[in-house]
């Protein structure tokens, strides 16, 4: 492993200067232009707006319209924008997942770690790791399995377990060398 600490801003560095921030980009603006979801809602607001509706909008220019639409709608249109973004970035199947393995790539390159740093389990693994869990003879009661068994209300005292403390007792010494 390397002796230098590698920062966050060392790695976006590396993905900035080899081209993967701008292919990532260029990904997410495809996958957006391709959002269905996205233009019907983007049109649905243009069809509804203030603007367009107003008596006297057809006798507007274009760019009068233009403007006032801009005003009207961007900023809501621009947040549903980016939520999407944000959910291609956070999906843990698609871009989200491809961002998250290049970044570690680049870290691990950059500290001479070998990847994964974050091993997951398999869709499989998780599986069997699951129905283990439901095997395993320690299984623990859900909280539901609890009130009906009784066991919700059940308290369990355990001061008797440990001795108390001494009232005089200073658990912190003076830091000043009088006593």
């Amino acid at each position: 492993m390397g002796s230098s600490v590698i920062s966050p801003e060392d790695v976006l560095e590396s993905l900035m200067n080899d081209g993967t921030i701008d292919a990532i980009r260029l990904k997410i603006i495809n996958q957006l232009k391709a959002n269905e979801e996205l233009k019907k809602t983007t049109l649905m607001m243009v069809e509804q707006s203030k603007v367009l509706n107003t008596p006297g909008a057809e006798k507007q220019t274009k760019r009068e319209l233009f403007d006032a639409l801009r005003q009207e709608l961007e900023t809501p249109v621009l947040e549903r924008a980016s939520k999407s973004v944000w959910e291609l970035m956070l999906d843990n199947n698609g871009l989200g997942k491809e961002i998250s393995e290049t970044v570690e790539k680049v870290f691990c390159r950059l500290s001479g770690s070998e990847p994964p740093l974050f091993p997951s389990l398999s869709i499989e693994g998780q599986a069997e790791k699951e129905q283990e869990d439901l095997n395993s003879s320690s299984k623990k009661r859900s909280f539901s399995k609890m009130s009906v068994d009784g066991g919700a209300d059940e308290v369990v005292d355990l001061s008797s377990n440990y001795p108390a403390m001494p009232e005089d007792r200073n658990p912190v010494p003076s830091s000043s060398g009088q006593t």
